[in-house]
């Protein structure tokens, strides 16, 4: 890892995780007040039990439509078949055991005058600091032909659920020698890596049961998150399986037929596919715009020193639905995130002073099971802006052998193990 060594980022990660450290809940008048957390996932469950654990006396509410919540991240060693579906799952005993209230139901609507939001069942709840991770929604009006009815013969696949299921269902149908065709937005999405590794874990899959198939990746821009490692990594695990057209080659998709599974191009060239992947732009979650902190872009800006979104005062925003620049839209990203948002919420309600800035991201991606990535970050707030620390953060060596390879693999499971527990695990 160029720039910073591993042992220099976990230093780093400690040092973020003293910063956030604060006494728990003394006033016995702090009790009565509520902080409701609008989703489950790596954003808000991690707000949820760190709230608890810096302030116990806090009625802190989350409020997640599933009962079991399936990560995006992992979600494409399933379709490779390298993970089970349930491995993926989540429940909420965890934070419910550690005294956080879970309701699942659907937030339909923020009204942040009378500071309350109305839920799916009707119930109406009140809140003296709202936290919002609503993650992101697909812009079913930015590609041509491509809508929320074109998602289910076309699946986009880019929130893990059934969609994800369709996908690994459309390739095990595939007939071996037929061309797997993935369309990729321009930036800001979801998991800026997501879709490369995405293409090697179906390479991965095709090498074992379609070894005659090809994926064609159409892309909206000419660089990506890793692009000359994953590029190595495709070359070196599947040969010439994998072709990544970019921006400049005629790689930015405008039209989608999902009846015929086609796509055309700026320039007018037609792809057509045995099995489409479309990931379409993306927005923030819904309830985001319902509350009104959204701005032109469809995402949510935020303050840089403690995530309270810039429209409204006491609503905070978490993960991917932020506009967080230079930070990615990542699950690790909406976890640090969460915990410094818990920090300052904690530390406003009982009149302490808030905690310091500090942020950090390693995102690992998968090549083959034995062939592992990253690129690690460290962020902080400065002048009302969020800035990358000097000389922090850094990719996985190009030159690295077999071995550190398959040592960044491991890493990924265990990072993902660890930060489940740390969220949704036992209290």
């Amino acid at each position: 890892m160029s720039g910073l060594s591993r042992r220099q980022m976990l230093g780093s990660l400690a040092a973020g995780g003293a910063a956030l450290a604060l006494p728990a809940i003394v006033r016995a008048g702090a009790g009565s007040a509520r902080v409701v957390i609008v989703g489950g996932g790596f954003g808000g469950a991690t707000a949820a039990r760190y709230l608890k654990r810096h302030a116990p006396q806090l009625q802190v509410t989350l409020v997640e439509p599933a009962p079991r919540f399936h990560t995006c991240p992992f979600s494409n060693l399933y379709l490779a078949g390298l993970r089970s579906w349930d491995s993926l799952g989540h429940g909420f005993e965890g934070l419910r055991a550690a005294g956080v209230e879970v309701i699942h139901a659907r937030a339909e609507d923020v009204d942040a005058r009378r500071r309350n939001v109305r839920l799916s069942t009707g119930q109406t709840l009140g809140w003296d600091r709202l936290v919002l991770s609503p993650g992101v929604d697909m812009r079913w009006d930015a590609l041509a032909g491509y809508d929320e009815a074109a998602s289910q013969l076309a699946p986009h696949a880019w929130k893990a659920g059934p969609q994800t299921q369709l996908l690994r269902r459309q390739m095990e149908a595939m007939e071996d020698g037929g061309s797997f065709v993935m369309v990729i937005p321009d930036n800001p999405f979801r998991c800026p890596p997501g879709p490369y590794e995405r293409a090697a874990m179906v390479a991965h899959y095709f090498k074992r049961h379609k070894p005659r198939s090809k994926i064609l990746l159409l892309d909206a821009k000419d660089n990506f998150s890793k692009k000359g490692l994953f590029q190595q990594g495709w070359k070196a695990l599947y040969g010439d399986m994998i072709e990544w057209v970019g921006l400049a080659d005629d790689g930015r998709v405008t039209r989608v037929d999902a009846g015929t599974l086609t796509v055309e191009t700026a320039f007018g060239q037609i792809h057509k596919a045995a099995v489409l992947n479309v990931i379409p732009p993306q927005k923030a979650g819904l309830i985001a715009e319902r509350a009104g902190v959204v701005d032109a872009s469809g995402w949510v800006p935020v303050k840089a020193e403690n995530f309270e979104t810039r429209q409204v005062a006491g609503i905070y925003a978490l993960g991917d639905a932020t506009l967080a620049a230079p930070m990615p839209k990542s699950a690790f990203v909406a976890n640090t995130q969460a915990k410094l948002a818990a920090a300052t919420i904690a530390a406003d309600l009982l009149g302490q002073a808030p905690p310091a800035a500090l942020f950090t991201n390693t995102c690992y991606s998968l090549i083959g099971p034995d062939y592992g990535i990253s690129v690690a970050g460290v962020y902080g707030a400065a002048e009302g802006r969020i800035v990358e620390r000097p000389g922090s953060g850094g990719v996985s060596p190009g030159t690295a052998d077999a071995a550190f390879r398959a040592a960044e693999a491991a890493h990924g499971a265990s990072w993902y193990a660890a930060i489940c527990a740390d969220i949704w695990g036992a209290g």
